[in-house]
């Protein structure tokens, strides 16, 4: 990330505490990391999403890759859950992160989010390091290509080089390197070695050199090696207890995913609902996973949302669906703003795959270019094919067996159903909205906007009367009352217009009508267009149908 895209989330970041879309949790506490609150703005256009999504996937879903309607149902699963729930799932035992303390500072990082900076050879004289000019440390190290120079936790190499760069000179002076930083990008880095430039490179440090030599690496805090632990895994879900004693029986978990909730629920589903595969579950619900190093504003955070679909279909035809929800997860993002230039899918690696992809199971991430992640990008949602995994680990640990299999009446057949999971951060996905509605424009009263597909805007219109007098406001205050009966609208009567104008700026409010002294004449009223600030006049009779057709109902 640039020192400019730095700057564009430090101002969204502003702008999203001063206009009340999000708050740092438990704040007048001092916060807490990880937890994030949602205020007026922000819980209605995280809503505004949440609806869409539930609209678009469950209530009024398109059509399928043979031209049929999909077949939906919906769920609202607890948060806490019988614990052998993640016992079968693979969470007790496999839902881990390898991390690694530095016993100095007492502090702890995930093995695979330490990148180090590693010069690719030795200077030209190698009699000259390490430095032993007046004031430099005894124990300044010698440059090695071997093991890095510097370390930093970093999620990905642009975040790495952002903190390289604005921190990178004092962090040298603290491990008493002799060199500055002269350029660096996510690609590239170069040293000025007394005057000779010393090329280098930022990757992440390897995991068997964090376990061989964890001695040999620097600290990311105190920038001297011999402080850090070998990796250790650390499991991230969140322990609570069920009742009034608290011992190894009653110990439960909060849920780290949502899925696991509908695998539980597949048989009470089938037996009470008139689905027949291929057929999906839905679920919008909280997740917690207690993240060592949560980062970026909403990206990683300790209690998040998810909107997650579960679709079960013939093994047979794997590959069809995996493709069809793919490409549609990828259109709907799309359709509600995000563009394509800053949307990307990305297939998974092998090495990447989840233990429950597996046989050459397809996954797929739908990314988004963060501000954080540029030139980067960050996950949105993630699309997998589950094979039957699940299924036949609930069949095993609940001691159904075959009696959690489908039954198939066209082919009079048993079996696991596969399964497509579509699985979006609500979140992840309100802070993607934040980030592409935003645009400086000096142009404008209060320099920015907030361009929101009207369909996501949490503030749909704004009506103003020009003047508190000559019956404006009585107009205005019809209008309004008319109007709210659809949609979230605002009424505001105080202030020179100009400054009425610039606060729906900055909340993202696509159209403003003005009630003036034309309305009093002709019964017409000003419409404002947020995005090109055009402005043209309709009937006031016309106003509830003109939003109707550029906002919907929803």
């Amino acid at each position: 990330m640039t020192q400019e895209t730095g700057s564009r989330m430090d101002k969204i970041v502003a702008l999203c505490r001063r206009r009340a879309f999000i708050f740092q949790s438990s704040e007048i506490y001092g916060g807490i990391n990880g937890f994030w609150d949602y205020g007026p703005l922000g819980a209605e256009l995280k809503r505004n999403l949440k609806n869409a999504w539930w609209k678009d996937i469950v209530q009024c879903p398109a059509a399928g890759p043979d031209g049929s309607w999909l077949d939906m149902v919906g769920l609202d699963s607890t948060i806490i859950m019988n614990r052998r729930v993640w016992e079968a799932s693979g969470h007790a035992t496999g839902f881990n992160d390898p991390m690694v303390d530095d016993r100095q500072t007492k502090q702890r990082f995930r093995a695979d989010h330490l990148f180090g900076l590693y010069v690719d050879a030795l200077p030209a004289d190698p009699n000259a390091s390490p430095d032993t000019s007046p004031g430099t440390p005894a124990n300044a190290p010698a440059l090695n290509t071997a093991f890095p120079i510097l370390t930093m936790v970093a999620s990905s190499a642009g975040e790495a080089a952002e903190l390289l760069e604005a921190s990178g000179r004092k962090w040298l002076k603290e491990a008493g390197l002799p060199m500055k930083l002269a350029t660096c990008t996510p690609e590239a880095v170069t040293l000025d070695y007394r005057g000779t430039p010393l090329a280098a490179k930022l990757a992440p440090v390897p995991a068997a050199q964090l376990k061989s030599a964890p001695g040999s690496i620097p600290s990311p805090f105190t920038h001297r090696a011999g402080t850090l632990t070998e990796p250790r895994q650390f499991n991230l879900m969140f322990k609570t207890y069920v009742g009034a004693v608290q011992d190894e029986e009653s110990m439960a978990y909060l849920r780290p995913e949502t899925a696991q909730g509908i695998f539980a629920n597949f048989r009470n589903i089938i037996d009470t609902s008139r689905v027949k595969v291929p057929f999906g579950i839905a679920q919008i619900g909280k997740a917690f996973r207690n993240e060592v190093t949560p980062r970026n504003f909403t990206f990683r955070s300790r209690e998040f949302e998810q909107m997650e679909i579960e679709f079960f279909i013939h093994p047979d035809t794997a590959a069809e669906w995996y493709a069809w929800w793919r490409d549609s997860r990828f259109a709907w993002w799309q359709s509600i703003g995000l563009t394509s230039s800053n949307l990307q899918m990305r297939a998974h690696d092998r090495d990447e795959l989840a233990h429950y992809a597996k046989d050459g199971a397809g996954t797929s991430d739908i990314e988004y270019r963060f501000p954080f992640t540029d030139p980067g990008f960050g996950e949105l949602e993630g699309v997998a094919h589950r094979t039957d995994f699940d299924l036949r680990q609930h069949a095993e640990f609940s001691g159904l067996g075959e009696k959690l299999k489908y039954f198939d009446q066209l082919q009079n057949q048993r079996y696991f159903p596969h399964v497509i999971e579509p699985s979006a951060g609500a979140d992840r996905g309100t802070l993607a909205l934040l980030c592409e509605a935003y645009h400086d424009d000096p142009n404008r009263p209060s320099g920015v906007v907030m361009k929101f597909h009207p369909r996501m805007a949490p503030i749909k219109a704004a009506i103003f009367p020009l003047v508190d007098k000559d019956s404006m406001p009585e107009i205005a205050t019809k209008l309004f009352t008319d109007l709210r009966r659809t949609w979230n609208v605002q009424l505001d009567i105080k202030q020179n217009i100009g400054k009425r104008y610039a606060r729906m700026d900055e909340v993202g409010t696509p159209y403003c009508f003005t009630i003036d002294t034309q309305t009093l004449a002709d019964q017409t009223v000003t419409v404002r267009h947020r995005d090109t600030l055009a402005q043209d006049r309709i009937g006031i009779s016309q106003v509830r149908s003109f939003l109707s057709d550029k906002i919907g109902e929803i």
